[in-house]
């Protein structure tokens, strides 16, 4: 089976967590601080602060941005649970609003009629690694006094012209999960140009420490360790490479997907570069599941990135939500995700296409 994601780490990897076993160093310590300092440099901010995962990054940027309880965090609802979930976590309420079905990212369009007294952040996400349309986001926030959270979990080194993703909202989140663009095993990363809100995620995501022992707010355990830190700092090194062949594969596929009908791949927004976390395309006449399972049996792994709307989970549901976005539950039931990781070889992505092909005539 050809996998749809992959983590790929090497010997550095594995060198680099031995000398920080051997170091005694194992928790939060030097190897996290220069982590996030490479971070930084990379995505072009002068903050980085280094948590435990992506959905803590998001947790924590809410809460360092002021948002609060029965605050409404503008959103959209075709991504992971944790974009909605971080909202819950703090008591404000995640507002969703519609994608655009050629990116899959939220319509800024229908941000303004979402806005109300209570909104207090908008949170777009950078799907599948094609960057969000920040310039009318940033427009749109500052008209209203909105601060920008941008989920950066899936976009490590993507761009919008020559503006790195997680610099371009006030803050941004990064996920190291195994299956990302990048990995520290599990860990997350917040990036940001504002002091004051880097300092409240520091303090946060050390038990509300300000010095040691003593505690100003009610904080969190929500650190990184040196092991993991010394997987990202290598994984860092290589993140542009890693990008480089994510997109020569993407751009393999379209190549030969155009070519078969039923299939359509995916859309790169102009002025973007986008570094295809995952290669999803659409599938059409309800032939979605059908060809997955093909693909399946072929030995080509995929995955349906995300089968049902966030506000269409039976928490949201329980909740009282009863939200309506058609582009949304449109691409919930046509999206299927190919592989395109970095390791492929040029026999598996021969495979991929060959399958594909075939599928075009026993599918559909």
């Amino acid at each position: 089976m050809i996998p749809v994601a992959k983590p790929l780490i090497g010997e550095e990897e594995i060198k680099e967590v031995e000398k920080v076993l051997k170091s005694g160093f194992i928790a939060q310590g030097p190897k996290v601080a220069e982590f996030e300092e490479a971070f930084a440099s990379y995505v072009g901010v002068k903050h980085a602060i280094a948590v435990s995962s992506g959905t803590t990054a998001l947790h924590l940027s809410l809460l360092s941005a002021g948002v609060k309880k029965d605050d409404e965090v503008i959103t959209t609802p075709f991504s992971f649970a944790a974009t909605g979930n971080c909202a819950l976590y703090i008591g404000a309420k995640p507002v969703f609003v519609d994608i655009n079905p050629k990116t899959f990212n939220m319509d800024p369009e229908l941000i303004k009629e979402a806005i109300t007294k209570k909104t207090k952040a908008i949170l777009p996400v950078h799907l599948y690694g094609q960057p969000a349309q920040m310039e009318r986001i940033n427009e749109i926030a500052r008209e209203h006094d909105l601060v920008v959270i941008e989920d950066a979990a899936q976009a490590h080194g993507a761009m919008i012209k020559d503006k790195m993703v997680g610099s371009i909202g006030d803050m941004a989140c990064f996920s190291f999960y195994p299956t990302k663009n990048m990995t520290t095993s599990e860990g997350g990363m917040i990036t940001t140009n504002n002091s004051q809100m880097a300092d409240m995620a520091r303090i946060l995501r050390a038990h509300g420490e300000k010095e040691r022992y003593q505690h100003v707010v009610l904080g969190y355990n929500f650190r990184m360790t040196d092991i993991s830190a010394s997987i990202g700092l290598v994984q860092l090194k290589k993140l542009d490479g890693f990008n480089k062949k994510r997109i020569e594969n993407a751009e393999y596929l379209t190549e030969h997907i155009n070519e078969i009908s039923g299939i359509e791949p995916p859309y790169i927004s102009p002025e973007v570069k986008h570094v295809f976390h995952q290669y999803t395309v659409r599938v059409k006449e309800g032939k979605r599941d059908n060809l997955m399972e093909y693909l399946n049996q072929e030995g080509v792994g995929t995955g349906i990135h995300y089968p049902i709307p966030i506000y269409k989970q039976k928490l949201y549901q329980d909740m009282g939500y009863d939200d309506n976005c058609p582009e949304t539950e449109n691409a919930a039931s046509e999206v299927l995700s190919i592989p395109v990781h970095p390791d492929l070889s040029i026999e598996e992505l021969e495979k991929i296409v060959i399958s594909l092909e075939a599928a075009s005539d026993k599918v559909f």
